[in-house]
């Protein structure tokens, strides 16, 4: 077969002039199909391949709920945790690893000035019988000066949990309250929000 040497104003039509896959150092793919759905992505230096988005940084699920279980007191300096077991929202992960978002508000009540408290989320993946901290929870702190009673449910909390398994994973509050006395209120004026996020 005789080959032809291209002169300088000359140029290879890729459409007619070539055949089978144009390789990726030529500015092709290298493929010759591809899956539906999906899209290309270096899987190499000098490879592309087919491959499907997955769930990193999806919303997975949602799960919400307003109240539940019956009203008590937080009377410990340190962390009671949960405040009480009635009260949780419960969120099984599709894979270990993904991160839980959460987000709460909780109804207090304190009547002794002087009164401080803190309340964080805490979480359990053993169906309730051990909680502890997630992975990072902001904190909703009020002391009461200058008032003989103040009972609000502007205490608001986020927070972010990594899983690191896919047992069902119970979310709830832990707080502790010095000085003093501070009723927690759950039925139907505490809420908590949970979002799984693929990672």
């Amino acid at each position: 077969m005789a080959l032809t040497r291209l002169g300088l104003n000359q140029s290879i039509n890729l459409a007619t002039n070539t055949t089978g896959t144009l390789a990726v150092g030529n500015g092709g793919t290298g493929l010759a199909s591809g899956t539906s759905g999906q899209f290309l992505k270096f899987t190499g230096n000098t490879t592309v391949a087919s491959s499907a988005l997955g769930d990193v940084g999806k919303i997975l699920q949602i799960k919400t709920n307003s109240g539940g279980g019956s009203n008590t007191n937080i009377n410990s300096t340190s962390m009671q945790r949960p405040i009480t077991s009635a009260y949780y929202l419960e969120i099984t992960p599709t894979t270990a690893g993904n991160k839980i978002i959460c987000f709460g508000g909780m109804d207090t009540n304190t009547e002794t000035m002087g009164v401080y408290y803190n309340i964080q989320f805490c979480v359990s993946s053993d169906g309730g019988s051990s909680y502890g901290d997630i992975t990072s929870s902001q904190t909703a702190y009020m002391y009461l000066t200058g008032a003989t009673r103040m009972e609000h449910n502007h205490n608001y909390l986020s927070g972010t949990h990594t899983t690191a398994n896919t047992n069902a994973h119970r979310f709830s509050f832990q707080a502790l309250s010095g000085n003093g006395t501070t009723g927690f209120y759950p039925n139907g004026r505490t809420s908590i929000t949970l979002l799984e996020v693929g990672s």
